[in-house]
């Protein structure tokens, strides 16, 4: 059965090498249930769980990457690739969770978790904070060219979740536009970006006008 395996918070810790001179990236699990709600516009919105910091609001967080979710089984694969012990919350992600294909789901899907509904909106793009705190070699390229980047949720309907709860995918577009596919877009293959377009109305703006900027100089290139 699809569930949470923990909640997972964190605190403003210093750390050097986070652009802004501290983080919250480093994320614990949680027990009993945690408050969940939309946090409001980036920039002004940090996380959507309550008591889980965020320090740059300018790139994190706000109401499109209110809840980062990480699958356990993806976990498994970059510990025995690595050789070292992967905790949960080590990602920075919020729920870790166990028998549902997190980056195969696509932009608009809808969770039910716990008593929260949760929709799908973007991949996670590596930064030079998740490298410092991973201390691997060339991580962001690793990580990038792994293509497993996680899937950032905007909150529908707040509630409450726990370690434990079970996944409900309550709606699957029909369209074919995953996480895994945005995240190829917008790292490696950003000729992709224009295939996005098929997500429709389930597209976050940001990256609805990352899209519409590249179909737009697509455009008016010379034949």
């Amino acid at each position: 059965m699809p569930h949470v395996l923990s909640v997972n918070v964190g605190s403003r810790v210093e750390f050097d090498q986070a652009d802004i001179g501290h983080t919250g990236i480093g994320k614990r699990p949680v027990r009993g249930p945690v408050d969940v709600r939309a946090p409001g516009p980036r920039g002004t919105g940090g996380s959507g769980l309550v008591g889980d910091h965020i320090s740059d609001t300018r790139h994190h967080g706000g109401d499109d990457q209110a809840v980062y979710a990480y699958a356990r089984e993806d976990l498994d694969e970059w510990s025995a690739e690595l050789g070292r012990d992967l905790p949960p919350g080590l990602f920075g992600e919020n729920l870790t969770t166990v028998g549902v294909d997190v980056c195969g789901a696509r932009i608009g899907e809808r969770w039910r978790v716990g008593g929260v509904l949760l929709q799908a909106t973007n991949p996670r793009v590596p930064c030079r904070t998740f490298a410092g705190v991973m201390e691997e070699r060339a991580w962001v390229k690793t990580f990038t060219q792994r293509g497993l980047p996680g899937t950032y949720f905007r909150v529908l309907e707040p509630g409450s979740i726990t370690a434990g709860d079970e996944i409900t995918i309550e709606h699957r577009p029909d369209h074919d536009v995953t996480i895994a596919l945005a995240f190829r877009a917008l790292t490696l293959e950003p000729d992709l970006l224009p295939d996005l377009l098929a997500a429709g109305a389930d597209l976050a703006d940001d990256l609805r006008r990352r899209v519409e900027r590249r179909v737009g100089r697509q455009a008016f290139d010379p034949a």
